[in-house]
């Protein structure tokens, strides 16, 4: 081989290895960017990094993650679910009412002593799931998108929502006054806990969250209904010749989907103490742009649950790091957009690629 042929092919090669350089940093660039946004507030604000912000930071990402490991699970079969945040806000309402303390003042039953909250947890998740079955129902008999059946589904549950917090003695107002067993179960913090982290509080709430994800993570990677989830996500055809059971696997990931928004709605509902009819209000469009920040594609069958996590926390990251350096929150809806629309395309841009 001549010198001219050698200096060639090295040129090609490097020229490869550049091109896959810039496409690596591209495909990342908003990871890369939040790490920096990261580093400058950390800058700006140093109580950025001590503990008490670090552990706020966790506990708000545990107390949104439920909801982002639900609608990952729609997006793997390409689809989406507009109505979890709504589904979240009735089961935090649902959830408080039913938990208030018999002393509360504006005590929405009267006749109603708080049940087990456990028994509660368990309602809550059958109406998430209740309803999340209704919109894979749907999808999968009609072959009608996700985004239009719950764009529809989101106006039902908001609608049942106002007329709920209006029933009862509410009278439309906040639900608050709770019981002691659900504040708790849910806000409370073992006295070891506190011994470890040195006075700090870790809310109960974040094992609930983990949990959540261990059992997300096992029915994802070790469960026959995980590998049929990523097969009709990959490709619908090509899982039903397989013999997946098309219809029965997308009703089952939309209602695995509502059941964990229930389990936010549960957290929140005692988290916030004082739950209204906005209540879980955009909650899809954080969970949406951290599961697409995560690497679940919309493009179908690609996403790990700890690509979920590491969007939830980025985002936790940069929101309560905007606040901190006192950013306007008008502007951080502008943010939220940005983010989401800037992973949507880089989203498209590695599917376009591949093909």
């Amino acid at each position: 081989m001549s010198k001219e042929s050698k200096a060639l092919e090295k040129k090609a090669s490097q020229a490869w290895t550049s091109k896959r350089v810039f496409d690596m940093i591209l495909n990342n660039a908003l990871i890369i960017i939040m790490v920096i946004a990261v580093i400058y507030i950390a800058i700006r604000n140093p109580n950025f990094i001590r503990k008490a912000s670090i552990i706020n930071i966790l506990s708000q990402t545990c107390a949104y993650l439920p909801v982002a490991l639900g609608i990952g699970g729609c997006i793997v079969l390409t689809g989406t679910d507009l109505s979890a945040g709504r589904i979240v806000g009735l089961t935090a309402c649902v959830s408080a009412s039913l938990l208030q303390a018999v002393t509360a003042s504006s005590k929405m039953w009267p006749n109603v002593t708080p049940p087990p909250v456990l028994l509660v947890l368990a309602l809550a998740m059958v109406i998430g799931a209740a309803f999340g079955a209704f919109n894979g129902f749907f999808v999968a008999k009609f072959k009608l998108h996700p985004f239009i059946v719950t764009l529809a589904t989101q106006l039902i549950v908001y609608t049942l929502l106002l007329l709920y917090v209006k029933a009862g003695n509410n009278n439309g107002m906040a639900i608050s006054g709770l019981d002691a067993s659900y504040s708790s179960f849910i806000t409370g913090c073992p006295d070891f806990i506190k011994t470890l982290t040195g006075g700090i509080a870790i809310p109960n709430y974040v094992w609930i969250a983990l949990v959540c994800t261990v059992i997300m993570w096992f029915i994802w990677n070790k469960t026959t209904f995980g590998k049929n989830m990523f097969a009709l996500g990959a490709n619908e055809e090509a899982a039903r010749v397989s013999g997946v059971n098309v219809f029965a696997t997308t009703i089952m990931v939309f209602a695995l989907a509502g059941a964990m928004y229930a389990v936010t709605g549960f957290i929140e509902g005692a988290r916030v103490a004082s739950n209204t009819a906005n209540t879980g209000m955009n909650y899809e469009s954080d969970a949406i742009a951290a599961c697409v920040i995560g690497g679940v594609s919309f493009v179908g069958g690609i996403g790990k649950i700890r690509g979920i996590i590491i969007g939830v926390l980025m985002l936790r990251l940069i929101f309560v790091g905007l606040t901190m350096i006192q950013v306007p929150q008008d502007l951080i809806y502008l943010v939220k957009g940005g983010i989401i629309l800037f992973a949507c395309a880089l989203d498209m841009r590695k599917y376009l690629v591949k093909k």
